[in-house]
């Protein structure tokens, strides 16, 4: 249907402006919410919408409508918002190349889901914190399908399709006159999520959490779990957005091929990977999807862009070009960035240090300095290798691009936090505030 609904968008559009682009995207899906023990509301959500861009004298407009009746309408509003604003020589439209299949985006069972499903979902949630002895504060579950279409004048077709399964749950455990607490959260392309590895995980953390005790000032080895290292990493994801960099925002202006990470770690962003929640076959502006080397053993090698700032750069788009629905403009954005190092350290092999689970206030850190001062959520002391005693309330500063020059990866589990795929991270001097 969507393949219809552009193709006569299109058609209307071109008798309006020459350059002119469509995008067509719906979503259909069941949103449950959690609250307390119980599940507060279960909903079905739909939504269809069309966006265009047109460009009229190197004057960039843009409209959207969730009623197909409007097209005409919608369309003329895109072209009196481009006549308002002012000439750009670089405003262009992406141009008819090849797109790769990416595997493994798109689960078949999320059309045949219902809301008594997805009800099912987060009763589990709430039975199995129940039985480990917490007490669930808030959740939800989140399941459905998007399907999208972008077509061009300079004959561009880009379909992309993809699902998503989304599970989170806060709990409380008893900690005396008090409670502790704890959060989980996954996604995955697959309806393979499973309720009680998420709930079984806030609880344990949250439980381990009880007794805490206070912790001396002073500067430590840090263990960044999955959680903690994605918040603090946001900050680095703006330093290599070539829209800042352009700019004047980014630390590592002016700094392509100089060392400015650990020679162990190189990192990437990758639209191709396959079956990981940020991947497709192009991006919100119709680029075909590639790798893109960021970091190569700590050097600095290139910066992501959309088609906007890759003309301004006089370079090609990284397929950066990102959109979260047909009612926003494309902008430079993440597909799905890989922390990758050389040689990974065992976690027996940290003799004394603090594992940090999760933290607070990541949004707070200066985006172009990289200092931050966040709250280090359910911290535990370790020793010998094993983690002991938990840590109450606690700090944690530092400089996110102090810490990727001497970063070093755990071996285990990587997981994918939002558009981040990443191991642990061991940190070897940050200062903890007790």
């Amino acid at each position: 249907m969507i393949e219809e609904v552009a193709y006569g968008a299109l058609d209307k559009a071109l008798k309006v402006a020459d350059e002119v682009e469509v995008y067509v995207g719906t979503e259909e899906g069941m949103d449950v919410d959690i609250q307390k023990d119980r599940v507060g509301f279960a909903k079905e959500v739909y939504s269809m919408g069309l966006g265009f861009r047109v460009i009229f004298d190197s004057r960039m407009g843009f409209a959207y409508t969730t009623n197909l009746k409007l097209i005409e309408e919608t369309v003329k509003k895109a072209e009196a918002n481009a006549k308002a604003n002012l000439p750009d020589e670089n405003f262009t439209f992406a141009h008819k190349l090849k797109y790769s299949d990416v595997k493994g985006l798109y689960d078949p069972r999320a059309e045949s889901m219902d809301v008594e499903d997805a009800v099912e979902f987060g009763k589990l949630l709430i039975s199995t914190a129940l039985d480990k002895g917490c007490q669930p504060t808030s959740g939800g579950y989140v399941a459905g399908y998007g399907k999208s279409i972008l077509l061009n004048s300079n004959d561009v077709e880009c379909k992309n399709a993809s699902t998503i399964f989304s599970g989170f749950l806060s709990v409380n455990a008893p900690d005396g006159e008090g409670v502790s607490t704890a959060h989980e959260s996954n996604s995955s392309c697959t309806k393979e999520l499973e309720a009680e590895k998420i709930a079984g995980q806030a609880c344990s953390i949250a439980l381990q959490s009880r007794g805490g005790q206070p912790t001396p000032t002073g500067d430590t080895t840090v263990v960044l779990d999955h959680h903690a290292a994605a918040g603090l990493l946001s900050t680095f994801t703006q330093a290599i957005n070539g829209d800042n960099v352009q700019r004047g925002r980014s630390i590592y202006a002016g700094k392509e091929g100089e060392t400015v990470a650990s020679p162990d770690l190189s990192v990437y962003d990758d639209g191709t990977l396959n079956g990981a929640l940020n991947s497709s076959r192009g991006d919100g502006e119709g680029t075909p999807s590639q790798k893109t080397t960021i970091i190569t053993d700590g050097i600095l090698k290139n910066f992501l862009y959309d088609i906007y700032t890759g003309q301004k750069g006089k370079i090609e788009s990284t397929g950066n070009g990102m959109r979260s629905s047909y009612a926003d403009m494309p902008s430079v954005s993440l597909s799905n960035l890989i922390l990758d190092f050389k040689n990974y350290q065992e976690g027996g092999e940290v003799r004394k240090g603090v594992l940090v689970t999760d933290v607070l206030g990541a949004h707070t850190a200066n985006p172009i300095s990289g200092d931050f001062s966040v709250e280090a959520m359910n911290a535990f002391h370790i020793e010998n290798g094993e983690i002991t005693r938990p840590v109450k309330k606690a700090m944690l500063s530092g400089n996110i691009f102090e810490i990727l020059k001497d970063v070093k990866g755990l071996s285990g589990e990587k997981r994918q936090l939002g558009p981040f795929i990443i191991p642990q991270l061991l940190c070897s001097s940050l200062r903890i505030v007790g």
